[in-house]
């Protein structure tokens, strides 16, 4: 049985209409031509002509001509049927219908879950690429934060002669550190360079409560850093860093290096 079938309309062919009510194809064609003129004149065109392969005793196949009809076009052939004929024929519409409405409601659960698949799979490549970018970073980052030869600021003041603010106001005069929420961190054109880390110290306060505070620690490089710009002051540059003649490699390597 051959139910023919588009997106926007159900249809039948007169071969499946011939095999529903048990009627011979070309009786039903020639039902179908007596009552064509009568259509055309009412709604204006024409069933729609068409054939179909059909499978043949000797296991051939041969074009058949049929005609292709809506729902509405067949129940209007259907009233030169007779009662039988006709009970049978709108009983297969009824079925043609709840499968209609089964696969529409199958479509739409795959549907659901094609798009969510689709959502997922963006989601994952937007993902990768934000680990893409990130992992470099990442790893310095935890290269510098895993070194236990970080000194803090007092240490590297001591070490230069000096006090902590003297130090501090000194990098914070040279734009080399800022400070923001109470924690001193590097500018831009130096955050990537190896010279500091970030430590985290927690510690309850007076109501019990637990809190951390984020302070700036310097690596040894970050240390020789600060040595040639304080021991070469007055060389120091602010858009070049530090002059020419002072010998600091900024170039980000290994910390064990």
């Amino acid at each position: 049985m051959e139910n023919q079938m588009t997106e926007s309309r159900q249809r039948m062919t007169s071969l499946e209409i011939a095999e529903v009510t048990g009627k011979h194809h070309k009786d039903v064609m020639k039902a179908i031509r007596n009552m064509e003129p009568a259509w055309k004149k009412i709604c204006g065109r024409n069933f729609s002509l068409t054939s179909r392969m059909v499978r043949q005793p000797n296991g051939g196949t041969r074009e058949v001509p049929c005609y292709s009809l809506t729902k509405t076009e067949c129940l209007y052939v259907a009233t030169k049927f007779n009662d039988e004929a006709r009970a049978k024929l709108v009983l297969r519409w009824e079925e043609l219908e709840h499968e209609r409405i089964a696969r529409q409601e199958k479509m739409s659960d795959l549907e659901i879950v094609c798009r969510a698949l689709m959502i997922q799979k963006r989601q994952i490549e937007e993902k990768d690429k934000l680990i893409e970018v990130l992992q470099p970073r990442a790893d310095y980052c935890d290269e510098v934060l895993d070194s236990i030869d970080c000194m803090t600021m007092t240490q590297v003041a001591k070490g230069e002669g000096m006090t902590v603010h003297e130090l501090t106001n000194f990098l914070l005069q040279k734009g080399i550190i800022y400070c923001q929420s109470g924690c001193y961190m590097l500018y831009a054109k130096y955050a990537d360079k190896g010279l500091a880390a970030y430590r985290t110290h927690s510690h309850r306060d007076l109501f019990g409560s637990m809190r951390t505070n984020i302070y700036l620690v310097w690596t040894e490089r970050g240390r020789k850093f600060i040595h040639e710009i304080i021991d070469h002051d007055d060389d120091y540059d602010d858009d070049l860093n530090v002059s020419p003649g002072i010998q600091i490699d900024l170039e980000i390597k290994p910390m064990n290096q």
